[in-house]
């Protein structure tokens, strides 16, 4: 188990740094630098790059920043004016991750609820209800979810604030737009999963047995069910923890996601660089507890040699 550990951290580790390096020299190629857009001398834009270190040939500019990576330090935003890329994550990313814990745990108990209830009443009312709230969930977008809930709710029955990021209320419209998409995946595969966990030999022993539906439900099905909803938690937690650039800028919220986009706009390539490596830190490192977490969900998988 611990060597299965250190492989699946050291995998993780070279997949972070292939990701920072591919950034780092693909967000050169953009066209323009982060001075373009600015009314200076070209002797003020010189000497701009030069305090940057951006006038340096682009190997060293790579082994000084990956130098800096591996202490933490993630540079001076070349746009926030004295503020590092360390400083904009440690005060953006708890409101991002307020917004994804909020959303995370209302589309997995919802999603899961309704796809364990549309199984057991398989082509039933339950089913095709729960089946039409799973595919609306995944067509319609996010931005048009949060329009319509913005216009019906806010502005139309005027119950709760249309934006901003203040009290609880503010909290309910952006957690069900960001949260819907996933709690219909949830609901989807977990329908799937127990339909098909249904006809498996181990269900018809216990039900030989004795135990009474809703244990053979609680104890076998929704045990081997759930473990593809498990698969798919790491990439989604990380995406919902890190919050979304369209549901932060729909009903303005101070996120990540915001700053991220600036970021792309303004050539900022520090800031790209920063929170890309963050992000896909993030992603590696939730797939890393899944795959941790297989040999314990599921007693069919033994994480060994």
């Amino acid at each position: 188990m611990f060597r299965y550990i250190l492989k699946r951290f050291f995998v993780s580790l070279i997949t972070v740094w292939i990701l920072a390096t591919l950034t780092f020299f693909l967000v050169r190629v953009l066209p323009g630098d982060p001075f373009t857009s600015e009314k200076i001398t070209p002797e003020i834009k010189a000497n701009m790059m030069k305090y940057y270190g951006l006038d340096r040939p682009l190997p060293e500019q790579y082994i000084k920043y990956m130098g800096n990576l591996v202490k933490g330090e993630m540079g001076f935003s070349l746009k926030y004016k004295n503020r590092t890329v360390n400083q904009i994550i440690r005060d953006a990313f708890p409101n991002s991750a307020d917004l994804g814990l909020r959303s995370l745990a209302f589309s997995v108990t919802v999603g899961l609820i309704l796809g364990i209830i549309a199984a057991i009443n398989h082509n039933k009312g339950w089913d095709y209800t729960s089946m039409i709230i799973a595919v609306i969930g995944v067509s319609v977008p996010s931005f048009v979810i949060g329009g319509l809930v913005q216009y019906f709710f806010g502005i139309y029955l005027k119950v709760l604030p249309v934006a901003q990021w203040k009290s609880f209320a503010h909290t309910i419209l952006p957690t069900f737009s960001l949260g819907l998409s996933t709690l219909a995946l949830i609901a989807r595969l977990m329908r799937t999963s127990m339909l098909e966990v249904v006809g498996q030999d181990y269900i018809k022993t216990a039900k030989a047995k004795g135990l009474s539906p809703v244990q053979v439900t609680v104890k076998h099905q929704i045990r081997n069910a759930i473990l593809p909803v498990v698969t798919v938690l790491g990439p989604l937690v990380a995406a919902l923890l890190t919050g979304t650039f369209v549901v932060e800028q729909i009903f303005a919220i101070p996120g990540l996601g915001r700053h991220y986009v600036i970021s792309i706009q303004n050539l900022d390539y520090t800031m790209v660089l920063g929170l890309t490596i963050f992000f896909g830190a993030f992603l590696v490192f939730m797939n890393f507890l899944v795959d941790i977490a297989y040999g314990f969900v599921d007693p069919r998988i033994r994480v060994g040699r």
